[in-house]
C-alpha cells in the first residue's frame, strides 16, 4: 500500500491487524458505519477508516487521533508518526489564536479594541475575505480580526495578529503553555511570520487542552470553539457529508499549501462533550493544484468524518461540556 505508517491502537489491536486487513484494490464500498459501544472498539474502527483512507488517497500521512474514556485517558487510536514536526499551514492559526487570547485572558489586549487596515498589511490574492473589499485603509476590532482568522482562514488576518502580538512573543506564549514545536516562523519584520510547524500530537494536545478548560479562560475558550464550530467555518474536509446539526458538534480548522492537506479538531457528543479529536496531517497526493473539496485527501477526510461521527455517535464524552450556538438563519430585516 506504499505506507510507512505505525498505528497506535490503544490495547484493542496491532497496527498489522488494521493494516493487513485493508488495500485499495479490495475497500469496501460506502456503508452505514453502526456505533461502537465502547471507546476501545470506537478507537479499532476509527483506525480501520483511517488506514482505509490513507491508503486509497496515497501520499504521506502523519496523525493522531483519539477517542474519550470516561473510566480513564483518551483511547489512542492513531498514532502514525505523531512526533515528527511539520509545516502546520493554517491549522496553526489556532496556536496564533491562543496566543492573542492568552494576551487577552492578561488585560494586555481587548477583543474590542481596534486594528488598522493598511493596503499594505493585505495579503493580495489571499484566502478571506479581507483582501477582496478594496476599501483601505479601514480599521475593524480584534474579534473581528480573530472571527476572520478561524472560519474562512483569512490570511490578513495573521498580519493583523501579528501587530498585536509579534512572532518572538507568541512562540513564547506557546512554550510557556507547553507547544514547544507549535511555533510561527519570524521574518525580519518583527511584526509578520510565517505559520510555522507543529506535529500531529502537539496539534491534538492544544486541542485537547482547549476543550479541557487549561489552554485558556472559559471565555476566550467559548470564543475559539464558537468561530470553528460555525456554520461559515471549513466544511470542505470532516464535516462535508453531514447536516448542520451535526457540523455543530465539529470544532475544525483546516491548513493547505503547495501539496499540503490538513485539518485539527474535536467531534462532541450530543451534550457538547468532547469524544474525539484528530489531528491528520497530508502531503503528497496528486492534485496538488486542486485546493477544493475534490483533492484525494480531503475527499479521504469526508469520508473518514462521516465514518468517526458515526462511530462514536453512541458514545458519551469527558470533561467540559461545550454547548455550540443555536443557528438563527436570517432573511434580512
Amino acid at each position: 500500500m506504499n505506507r510507512r505508517t505505525a498505528l497506535g491502537l490503544g490495547t484493542v489491536a496491532t497496527a498489522g491487524t488494521v493494516l493487513g486487513a485493508v488495500s485499495p484494490a479490495s475497500a469496501a464500498p460506502e456503508v452505514a458505519e453502526p456505533a461502537a459501544t465502547t471507546p476501545a472498539r470506537a478507537a479499532t474502527r476509527v483506525a480501520a477508516r483511517y488506514a482505509e483512507q490513507t491508503a486509497l488517497a496515497g501520499g504521506d500521512w502523519r496523525a493522531y487521533v483519539s477517542v474519550a474514556d470516561p473510566a480513564g485517558p483518551p483511547v489512542v487510536a492513531v498514532s502514525d508518526e505523531p512526533d515528527g514536526r511539520i509545516e502546520a499551514y493554517s491549522v496553526n492559526k489556532i496556536a496564533v489564536a491562543t496566543a492573542v487570547l492568552d494576551k487577552v485572558d492578561r488585560g494586555l489586549l481587548t477583543l474590542d479594541q481596534r486594528v488598522e487596515v493598511t493596503a499594505a498589511i493585505v495579503v493580495p490574492g489571499g484566502d478571506g475575505i479581507f483582501s477582496l473589499d478594496g476599501a483601505y485603509p479601514s480599521s475593524v476590532t480584534l474579534g473581528h480580526v480573530l472571527a476572520n482568522l478561524l472560519t474562512v482562514s483569512d490570511d490578513t488576518a495573521v498580519r493583523l495578529c501579528g501587530l498585536v502580538c509579534p512572532a518572538a512573543e507568541l512562540n513564547a506564549i506557546l512554550r510557556g503553555k507547553g507547544f514547544p514545536n507549535t511555533q510561527v516562523e519570524p521574518v525580519t519584520n518583527p511584526n509578520r511570520f510565517f505559520l510555522g510547524t507543529s506535529t500531529p500530537r502537539e496539534t491534538h494536545d492544544l486541542l485537547r487542552a482547549l476543550v479541557g478548560g487549561t489552554l485558556l479562560s472559559p471565555a476566550s475558550t467559548a470564543f475559539v470553539l464558537r468561530q470553528l464550530r460555525a456554520p461559515v467555518a471549513y466544511t470542505d474536509g470532516i464535516r462535508r457529508v453531514m447536516s448542520s446539526t451535526e457540523r455543530a458538534r465539529i470544532a475544525t480548522k483546516a491548513g493547505w499549501y503547495a501539496d499540503a492537506r490538513h485539518e485539527a479538531g474535536v467531534i462532541f457528543d450530543a451534550a457538547g462533550a468532547p469524544v474525539l479529536t484528530y489531528a491528520l496531517f497530508a502531503h503528497g497526493q496528486a492534485e496538488a493544484d486542486d485546493y477544493g473539496a475534490t483533492h484525494p485527501a480531503v475527499e479521504a477526510r469526508a469520508k473518514m468524518g462521516r465514518r468517526f461521527l458515526n462511530v462514536v455517535d453512541r458514545l458519551a464524552g469527558t470533561g467540559i461540556t461545550h454547548r455550540p450556538m443555536t443557528q438563527r438563519p436570517s432573511n434580512g430585516g
